[in-house]
């Protein structure tokens, strides 16, 4: 299905826009040139993205002028090391990129986390690009300048708030996107629509419309994203069922599960404690859980709970003693809870037990 352009507007103190339109990938020179007076652009993409799209990008780059240099680095969620990103640094600093320049990250969220670290990083702060090729990241990660790479200790664990100069969002690119990490991307859709938008919910439920899916995420991540840029207060709502998804990739080396699917488990353990222990709506979870398995997402794993609760003790929303939740009343109204990390395995077990 196709939909009108949106443009979308972040208003952090470096604001910039996020540009929604079928057909933009070609047309990203342009668009780039228009915020950009660069000599120099690196375009920065995984070993599955660059076959499919670097050289679209790359000529309509050059067609505005651009001298572009090209990085390529193996996909998948074991290559977002400190390694990955050290190779980008010094790939920036060999093609002789200024503080004038510009960084492209053409990808899905390992993508943009990357190259955006590495853009933050390299001469103290240069500008970059997102142009994210999964719905996962154009839904999410490409949106708000959380950027960093995972640690062996945990995911995400380092990295810094850096925000991009534009965010080009083509939903054509998702035509090549294999359905797994399609439905990868639902899962994080399911969940903006859990924390904030019942009518959402049911559109990914039924499955309507997805370019206004996408900017409807998008609208919620952008009013969060104002309100909370540095993650101290509201913007913690979009971490829904990510603390027990990121303990879950960890368990199986991030090759069992995708991000989208252990964040899904996530939502579906953590909504069954919270119905338990009072804070949910009856029923709420079984909705959730009918949703992901709808869409071809897991609702459960093999994973020893107690053991997923130990992984959550590295979890970045652990402060002190305490674990910082993302839960949800009911269906499109979620809320900030705190627990004792001590109290946390008993709260997960009693739920799902």
């Amino acid at each position: 299905m196709s939909g009108s352009p949106a443009l979308i507007h972040v208003n952090v103190q470096n604001g910039y826009d996020i540009c929604i339109e079928r057909g933009v990938l070609p047309r990203s020179g342009k668009h780039i040139r228009f915020i950009s007076g660069a000599e120099k652009a690196m375009i920065i993409s995984d070993s599955h993205v660059a076959p499919l799209y670097l050289n679209t990008v790359a000529a309509s780059l050059e067609r505005y002028g651009f001298a572009v240099t090209r990085h390529i680095f193996p996909a998948g969620e074991s290559h977002k090391t400190t390694g990955s990103v050290v190779s980008m640094v010094e790939a920036l600093a060999k093609a002789g990129l200024s503080r004038g320049d510009i960084v492209v990250a053409l990808g899905g969220g390992v993508t943009g986390d990357l190259a955006g670290f590495a853009a933050g990083i390299y001469l103290r702060g240069i500008d970059f690009v997102q142009i994210p090729t999964t719905l996962l990241s154009q839904i999410d990660s490409s949106v708000g300048g959380k950027v960093g790479c995972d640690l062996p200790q945990g995911k995400n664990l380092a990295g810094c708030f850096y925000q991009p100069r534009l965010v080009l969002i083509d939903p054509e690119a998702l035509r090549t996107l294999p359905p797994r990490f399609f439905a990868d991307g639902v899962g994080e859709g399911l969940k903006y629509g859990c924390i904030s938008d019942p009518s959402l919910f049911g559109r990914w439920e039924k499955n309507e419309g997805l370019d206004e899916k996408i900017a409807r995420c998008v609208e919620i991540k952008q009013k969060l994203v104002e309100q909370d840029e540095k993650e101290s207060g509201p913007r913690r709502l979009l971490n829904f069922g990510h603390t027990l998804g990121h303990a879950i990739e960890k368990y199986y080396h991030f090759e069992g599960f995708s991000h989208g699917e252990a964040v899904a488990i996530g939502m579906a353990m953590i909504t069954a404690a919270s119905e338990k222990a009072g804070l949910t709506e009856p029923g709420t979870a079984a909705r959730l859980r009918e949703a992901l398995l709808e869409n071809g997402l897991p609702v459960s794993c093999e994973a020893p709970v107690e053991e997923l609760c130990a992984l959550c003790a590295g979890d970045k929303k652990r402060i002190g003693k305490e674990l910082h939740l993302a839960l949800i009343s009911e269906i499109g109204k979620g809320f900030l809870h705190t627990i004792p990390f001590a109290a946390f395995y008993g709260f997960i077990k009693e739920g799902i037990g």
